[in-house]
């Protein structure tokens, strides 16, 4: 085994990962979101190692689709690390969203499909900002959370008062 040898992964595989975590994380860090550019990259190529690296220990006693399971467990952890309640109202969904849908784009490199991965990491960010320009062009579905949060944030946040 070589210096630049990474067998059972791949370079294609690593480098689809860190483009598909740099293309959804920049988007992020560009918004001031809670995971930028690294965590993105990191979460993609740490949930594409376990897959790939489940290929290689599978016989007849194990099950390989388990450790599927497990990444989506473990990243549902992560994800709600990010998840506040912030004046009354709970912010970071979508950025826990984002992280879910980093280890799925892992898991899709992982199975073998490196480039569906950075295309997945496309569609992501389109949706991320094609959602968001239509909420703000249509004042319709600036309803519920987002006004309700637009409205918080132009007064300060005080306690709670006891009505004693």
């Amino acid at each position: 085994m070589g210096l630049l040898d990474v067998h059972p992964l791949t370079w294609e595989g690593l480098l689809c990962c860190f483009l598909s975590g740099i293309i959804v994380g920049l988007e992020r860090q560009l918004r001031g979101k809670p995971m930028g550019m690294r965590t993105s990259a990191l979460i993609c190529i740490g949930t594409y190692v376990f897959i790939a690296m489940t290929g290689h220990i599978s016989n007849e006693m194990t099950d390989p689709s388990r450790v599927i399971g497990q990444v989506i467990t473990g990243i549902g952890f992560l994800g709600a690390g990010v998840i506040l309640a912030r004046h009354g109202a709970v912010v970071g969904v979508t950025s826990a969203s984002a992280i879910w849908v980093l280890a799925a784009i892992g898991v899709v490199i992982g199975l073998g499909y490196p480039w569906l991965g950075v295309k997945l990491a496309v569609l992501t960010v389109a949706i991320l900002i094609g959602v968001d320009i239509i909420e703000h062009r249509f004042e319709f579905l600036q309803r519920g959370v987002h006004r309700s949060m637009a409205h918080r944030q132009d007064r300060p946040w005080r306690p709670p008062q006891d009505s004693e």
